[in-house]
């Protein structure tokens, strides 16, 4: 029996999933890592730096199943895109989890002493477990839209030909430092509605302030880049959506500029980088007013955006080949059966509203601010 949806419709379905999913993770764990990021700037004594990790100490954890979600996701829907972009970016992805590992020792170990060097040093492994993430997510991103060095055989073996300080080109940097000022916006936009005013709160707020500037005008740098820097892939010939998964069976070229086709076909698509550009700027008029909760909704609205320029700007590519374009990834073609996707939607239908329930109750339960002195009283603090 076939399923009620067509290959076509769940295959659009899946790549807006997936986009659901990784904005999802920017919006929970992306606060984490921005706060993170933070830590040793903004607050600068003990009890000051207890106050930041534990605004996201409860909560951090929980966060990271939208991380877990967005590799299964691709996984199982995307199995192409899976084998090429865990593989080509081995090194780079255990570079970033080998950061991510120091989150919880740092939370488990930083006040097992009362050492002020041994938890100097933990906040410091808290920094980069915050920056790393966010700077190499970003340069990855910015490899995406510039075109991976892969390619497939006949066999659609995939040969990557690319090495780890290659991922780091001027774009791919400029991408990396915007996906960092949209974290740090993100972090700080946090502390504000979640810490007690006073002085950290107050460094939080100036340092959103130049967060939110520089991930405006670095957006504005992507665009003019992705516009007049000679990039973009274009399909040509007759596309077909129901199509069987198999990559070599498109004709990719390479077509700097065409990135941005997609805005001409669908000026609706435009709502991306309108709010990418809208977020930052009321999260920096949320700053500058005191206004913490506009500010937190800004910078959400603006990872939204940012996001989702990038998907709504390659539509239809996954993971497009910068050595050999017949290779790229699309929606198309790269991802798992029909039965499969519609089996997958199904679970999915289930699962993905308890999760969104859960985490729902969980914020409800801890919402309030942290203050100093639940800092001091509280033996269960970290």
């Amino acid at each position: 029996m076939a399923p009620p949806l067509d290959y076509e419709t769940l295959r659009l379905i899946w790549w807006l999933l997936l986009g659901v999913l990784l904005i999802g993770f920017t919006l929970t764990d992306g606060f984490d890592l921005g706060t993170a990021a933070l830590l040793p700037f903004v607050a600068r004594n003990d009890e000051e730096r207890r106050l930041v990790i534990n605004s996201i100490g409860a909560t951090w954890e929980g966060n990271q199943v939208w991380f877990i979600l967005g590799g299964g996701a691709i996984f199982a829907a995307w199995p192409f895109v899976y084998a090429v972009s865990f593989s080509g970016f081995y090194l780079a992805m255990f570079l970033v989890l080998s950061a991510l590992i120091l989150r919880p020792v740092g939370f488990k170990y930083r006040s097992k002493r009362q050492s002020a060097a041994w938890r100097t040093g933990w906040d410091w492994a808290l920094f980069v477990g915050g920056f790393v993430p966010a700077l190499v997510f970003g340069v990855a991103v910015g490899n995406v839209l510039t075109g991976i060095p892969f390619r497939l055989d006949t066999d659609l073996r995939a040969f990557y030909e690319g090495t780890l300080l290659g991922l780091f080109h001027p774009f791919s940097l400029l991408a990396g430092l915007l996906s960092v000022a949209m974290l740090v916006l993100h972090g700080a936009s946090w502390l504000a509605i979640k810490i007690e005013h006073g002085p950290v709160h107050d460094r939080a707020a100036r340092f959103g302030k130049v967060a939110a500037i520089a991930a405006i005008l670095l957006f504005a740098l992507g665009g003019l880049f992705v516009a007049k820097g000679g990039i973009g892939f274009r399909l040509e010939g007759a596309i077909d959506p129901h199509g069987s998964s198999n990559p070599l069976y498109s004709q990719s070229v390479i077509a700097p500029g065409a990135w941005l086709d997609n805005y001409g076909r669908y000026p609706w698509m435009l709502l991306g980088p309108i709010l990418g550009f809208l977020g930052p700027v009321l999260a920096l008029i949320g700053i500058g007013k005191g206004k913490d909760l506009l500010a937190f909704g800004g910078s959400s609205l603006g990872a939204i955006g940012i996001i989702s320029t990038v998907g709504l700007s390659m539509f239809p590519y996954i993971l497009p080949s910068s050595i050999d374009p017949v290779s790229s990834l699309t929606v198309w073609n790269a991802s798992s059966s029909h039965v499969t996707l519609f089996i997958m939607l199904v679970a999915t239908l289930i699962f993905l509203p308890l999760i969104l329930i859960y985490t729902a109750w969980v914020y409800k339960v801890l919402f309030g601010r942290v203050t100093m002195q639940d800092v001091r009283t509280n033996p269960d603090y970290y």
